[in-house]
């Protein structure tokens, strides 16, 4: 039988990870290779985006499911997400910036998934840190 926080960690990482099966067809068309060539970079950005607003709501205490640490992980793994996106886009994008590939979108992206580790791991730490004072 489980404890209630390994069930919980389960569905929080099967919540975030449905954000992958969203983005996979993207990524499995060459990141959207049909429409324009920002499509993809977008996608990675507004993955990455959503990682950074919940990073920065776990990390502000905002998030009021279990102990905090459910925002942190999604933050986590949205902003992991949302910067495999963009690199893929930027190794599959051809051209220079400014001639609508969408380059310099996927750098933003990478920025911004990288912003939302460092949230998500700075709410962990934190939610760690009261549950351990806690107990």
């Amino acid at each position: 039988m489980q404890s209630r926080n390994a069930q919980r960690s389960k569905r929080v990482i099967a919540a975030a990870a449905s954000g992958l099966s969203v983005a996979a067809p993207a990524a499995a068309q060459g990141v959207i290779a049909t429409g324009s060539g920002r499509a993809g970079a977008t996608v990675a950005a507004g993955v990455a985006l959503i990682g950074v607003i919940t990073g920065g709501l776990a990390l502000a205490g905002r998030i009021r499911t279990g102990n905090g640490r459910d925002g942190a992980i999604v933050a986590l793994v949205l902003g992991l997400i949302g910067m495999a996106l963009a690199v893929l886009h930027l190794a599959t994008a051809n051209g220079a910036i400014g001639t609508g590939n969408g380059r310099l979108g996927a750098i933003v992206a990478v920025v911004l998934g990288l912003i939302g580790i460092v949230l998500g791991r700075l709410a962990l730490a934190r939610s760690s840190g009261e549950t351990r004072s806690n107990a």
